[in-house]
């Protein structure tokens, strides 16, 4: 089997790499970062160099291969072409998640609810005994100013929004006791997973930090829609901090949890009028 490689980029050294799986047969694995760190790669492109174009040729023999781009600065765009020539029919696909979400259920009422935190609750709410959007952004906004852990200018209105339309079962517009607890059981289930993938402590965290989250969050994606939720919720370094990914994690879920409403059977797919895909689409 013989192979060409062709990378195309504007001077920002493209590299190519290949590696033998641990584990034949098996697609829909993405590959850690433990994985090239305990694996040689079967052949490489030749050293880095600073050229728009790189073209490379392997012959190798019949077998799975895993085959990885990149370059030496990260984030960087490029056009990678692969031409494979074989005596006889060769499969190949890319090796991506398919998309999956485990998402938590709460089966609680409100006699389950210990007296503290209804203390806590009817202290926030005031006389109306319920939280608006308002109400929650200025109580997240202390709470966050406590921890120095989490960089974060405290939650913008409109995440507290999301957060209390996924929760609001009466359509108040406004949370109660029962759905003011299992926001908070939530956020706490965040910050924990935000403080356990930013290894670097940065109190923020990068791209390969989100994709990690988001698995630990219950969300599984392929490539192209981890590459749309970086686009939407990082900035211009592609950092995501704790506002934008609560905001994500938010958006997610409740975007799941309609399509599941309108997906009884589970066919994984579904059909909308205008009026259902703009209401959506403002989500």
């Amino acid at each position: 089997m013989k192979m060409i490689l062709a990378w195309r980029l504007p001077l920002i050294y493209p590299h190519v790499s290949l590696f033998i799986p641990q584990l034949s047969g098996q697609t829909n694995i993405h590959l850690s970062k433990n994985f090239f760190l305990t694996n040689r790669a079967r052949e490489r492109s030749d050293t880095f160099i600073n050229l728009r174009e790189v073209l490379n040729r392997f012959k190798l023999p019949p077998g799975e291969y895993i085959l990885v781009p990149s370059t030496f600065e990260p984030n960087k765009d490029g056009d990678f072409c692969i031409r494979v020539f074989s005596e006889k029919k060769a499969d190949y696909q890319a090796v991506d998640d398919e998309i999956e979400a485990n998402l938590e259920e709460f089966d609680i009422s409100e006699d389950d609810i210990d007296d503290g935190f209804r203390r806590l609750f009817a202290q926030l709410a005031g006389e109306d005994a319920e939280i608006s959007a308002f109400e929650l952004q200025t109580i997240l906004r202390r709470v966050l100013a406590k921890r120095q852990d989490i960089k974060s200018d405290g939650f913008s209105i409109e995440t507290c929004k999301i957060m209390v339309d996924m929760l609001d079962s009466d359509g108040s517009g406004k949370l109660g006791l029962k759905e003011f607890y299992i926001l908070w059981t939530k956020i706490q289930k965040y910050q924990k997973i935000y403080r356990e993938i930013d290894v670097d402590r940065s109190g923020t965290m990068n791209s390969y930090e989100m994709r990690k989250a988001l698995e630990e969050a219950g969300f599984k994606m392929p490539c192209q829609l981890h590459q749309v939720i970086v686009a939407r919720f990082a900035d211009d370094q592609l950092i995501i901090d704790f506002d934008n990914f609560v905001r994500c994690l938010v958006r997610l879920e409740t975007l799941f949890k309609i399509f599941k409403q309108l997906d009884p059977e589970n066919t994984g797919t579904i059909e909308l009028d205008l009026i259902s895909w703009l209401c959506f689409s403002v989500l």
